[in-house]
């Protein structure tokens, strides 16, 4: 039974750094990578599987996407508009936290390797 989101091929780029943005997404199935572009050069921020999800920031800011999203393996990846999110959020309070728990930790977890000059795993 095909699924409610976008089936993506294997090196597809789901969006790019600096475009604009007005929807997070979830990963259905698959696996996607998020990579920064620097002085020509891609760097790998991290690695997503199902359940994750990526592109949040722009439901809370008016602003261009900070990494690429390109997915590693065929993917199937679930757009959530602002409106549906919101929603979302009415039925289940405890997924704002979630959210935010995540982006949390990806601070952290960001701010740890910049610290210490690690390459990403």
């Amino acid at each position: 039974m095909a699924g409610l989101g976008k089936e993506y091929k294997a090196g597809e780029v789901v969006f790019r750094q600096g475009d604009k943005g007005n929807c997070m997404f979830v990963i259905q199935d698959g696996e996607v990578e998020a990579l920064v572009e620097s002085d020509g050069k891609e760097l790998r921020l991290r690695k997503m599987g199902p359940n994750e999800f990526f592109g949040e920031m722009a439901l809370f800011e008016q602003e261009v996407r900070t990494a690429t999203i390109r997915t590693v393996k065929p993917s199937r990846i679930l757009s959530i508009d602002k409106k549906n999110f919101l929603g979302g959020i009415h039925e289940d309070p405890s997924l704002a936290y979630r959210i935010v728990q995540t982006m949390s930790h990806r601070i952290r977890d960001l701010t740890d390797r910049l610290a210490t000059h690690q390459e990403p795993r």
